[in-house]
């Protein structure tokens, strides 16, 4: 069991907390089936309950959540209060203006359903909105930095839907804690003062932004400061006392549409008909049938799903569980899979609102065939997309977009046996740095390719009025005998959907615990260039799969996986030793 220790406990433990890790972990060695525990990532150990359980990247958050389970509420419940808490402690990667992807788990009806809170495109928007007046593609900065960016957010929404259906604890109970925080103050992380310092350039530009993010004289807020956040506080109680639609009908978003227009340098074209007209979706899961596993996960407008599923897919037609961890061929194989399987996602995967996808992405005949192209022990020296099943097929050209990796993602599990897997996001880093009411605005409008057609056919994922962009958000809840067996999922950008089926392959195929296959150096191949996790045991595979014909690129690879399995006996988690993430549970 767990200490229900206060907010204020975490905000005097901050500063030791990121200085003596030893708080959190054991620092006992990972497996030797590894490869081998990671220089220069913390080691953590498994975390093991009996009731509920919640594992978010940051331990003010996953303090709050564990305080609404610990009180008696739901998974939805505590996901509401970790998500303001996370807006708040954690600005750079999630919050209120931005959206949000949930796979559920219903234990009364055993239902398994997901909830689709991504950011939508202003229906003032064309899609020459980041192409120049040559219709050249805007530079990724130039398009991310102020209004232009902003998408109608969908996080308020999607959390007041999800508690209306499934929570039971009072709504405006679940905000009290970060407005609590809000008002008093928290200490800042050595991640968020990085994260600040590294973006102060674009921080700076707008007034509203740098006199959070920034003290008086011009410097950056350092680690250990305490900051308070007065008018995340009001924004808070006006959602208290009003509810979900405050944010979509009220002030707030008169507030918001206002600093969005006003932006000299760089304004956008949402407008508060956008707020008014924004709808959460319930939509069907997309699963895939893996060993005596079902892998369920967010389809599009997410590429998630349907991306992790082939990479599963394909590597299945092979025996990764006796190549084992250490096999520079099974990653190979991996990698070779990934690459097919963004092959497939650049040419076909967006809003089907908008745009037809094939019906046969994961039919199993369609991915042993693409399993077929890989030598093992020889990378792929080209890779296409390929042509599944396809009722009613047109030509459609690769996408060109960017995704960058600052996202955050939560699992929780709750007493009843409910189950929520959560990918929350801004887009970038501190999104399109342009703050209102205490939080920052996403730029998720750059997830859309910036060019709409290419060799003279269109673009599936191109920005188009109403339209919701393409994600990789990979949130997932593996299902064993038609119950929850695993909920996990990771921030990375693109990235994610590697860090995702790494995961699962480490757990499921070499039987790694949840926190080993976590904590496995991340090696991920998305476009023909092998990355391999700096400073990790990964960079003994440079020279084989350099050999085997892959360029190989040395980096730092900044997942944040949390994980949890849900056993007859009880509950197991972990956390990515590579953020701040903490799990807690009873």
């Amino acid at each position: 069991m767990f200490h229900n220790y206060s907010w204020r406990h975490f905000c005097t433990l901050f500063p030791l907390y990121f200085l003596n890790s030893s708080l959190l972990a054991a620092g006992q060695a990972a497996d030797a089936v590894a490869p081998e525990a990671a220089t220069g990532i913390q080691v953590q150990t498994l975390t093991h309950a009996n009731k509920f359980m919640v594992a978010t990247a940051n331990p003010v958050a996953s303090q709050a959540g564990y305080d609404v389970l610990k009180a008696g509420g739901s998974a939805i419940d505590a996901l509401v209060a970790v998500q303001m808490t996370l807006g708040l402690v954690e600005p750079q990667s999630s919050g209120l203006g931005g959206g949000a992807f949930v796979v559920y788990y219903d234990a009364k009806e055993q239902k398994l359903t997901t909830f689709d809170g991504r950011e939508t495109a202003p229906m003032a928007a064309t899609p020459e909105l980041f192409q120049d007046d040559k219709g050249e593609p805007l530079s990724f900065y130039t398009a991310v930095v102020g209004g232009r960016s902003v998408g109608t957010p969908g996080t308020v929404k999607l959390m007041g839907e999800l508690h209306d259906k499934y929570g039971t604890l009072p709504w405006k109970d679940l905000l009290e804690p970060a407005a609590k925080i809000a008002q008093e103050g928290f200490i800042v992380s050595p991640r968020l003062a990085e994260a600040i310092k590294g973006s102060a350039e674009y921080l700076s530009r707008y007034p509203k932004t740098k006199s959070y993010f920034f003290n008086y004289d011009g410097t950056p807020v350092e680690a250990g400061s305490r900051m308070t956040n007065t008018a995340y506080y009001k924004t808070l109680n006006l959602l208290a006392v009003y509810g979900p639609d405050e944010f979509y009908t009220g002030q707030i978003a008169k507030d918001i549409v206002s600093q969005v227009q006003i932006i000299a340098d760089n304004p956008g074209v949402l407008s508060e008909q956008d707020f008014a007209n924004y709808t959460v979706k319930e939509r069907t899961p997309v699963c895939l049938p893996y060993k005596k596993f079902d892998v369920c996960g967010m389809g599009p407008p997410s590429s998630g799903a349907l991306t992790v599923g082939q990479i599963l897919g394909i590597t299945q037609e092979f025996d990764l569980a006796k190549m084992g961890a250490n096999s520079p061929e099974a990653w190979q194989i991996i990698g070779d899979a990934s690459r097919l399987a963004f092959a497939d996602r650049g040419r076909y995967m967006a809003d089907t609102d908008f745009v037809p996808m094939p019906q046969g992405l994961l039919d199993k005949n369609y991915l042993a065939e693409r399993a077929k192209l890989i030598t093992p022990g020889k990378a792929l020296e080209t890779v296409s997309a390929g042509e599944p099943e396809w009722r009613h097929p047109i030509t459609q050209a690769d996408d060109i977009s960017i995704e960058l990796p600052s996202t955050s993602h939560i699992s929780i599990v709750d007493k009843d046996g409910n189950a929520v897997s959560v990918t929350t996001t801004i887009e970038n880093g501190f999104g399109s740095n342009v703050m209102s009411n205490g939080f920052l605005l996403n730029n998720e409008l750059t997830d859309f390719s910036f060019k709409s057609h290419q060799n003279g056919y269109p673009i599936a994922n191109r920005l188009e009025p109403g339209k919701r962009p393409r994600s990789s958000m990979s949130p997932t809840i593996i299902m064993k005998d038609d119950k929850p067996y695993l909920v996990v999922g990771s921030p990375g950008g693109s990235r994610i959907i590697g860090y995702v089926a790494k995961t699962l392959i480490a757990h499921i195929e070499w039987g790694m615990d949840i926190q080993e296959a976590i904590s496995l150096p991340n090696m991920l191949n998305r476009f023909g260039t092998y990355d391999l996790e700096k400073g990790t045991q990964a960079e003994r595979f440079e020279k084989p799969l350099t050999d085997m014909g892959f360029k190989v690129s040395i980096k730092d690879l900044n997942s944040g996986i949390q994980g949890i399995i849900i056993e007859d006996t009880g509950l197991l988690g972990g956390a990515d030793p590579r953020r701040e993430g903490l799990v807690l549970g009873d």
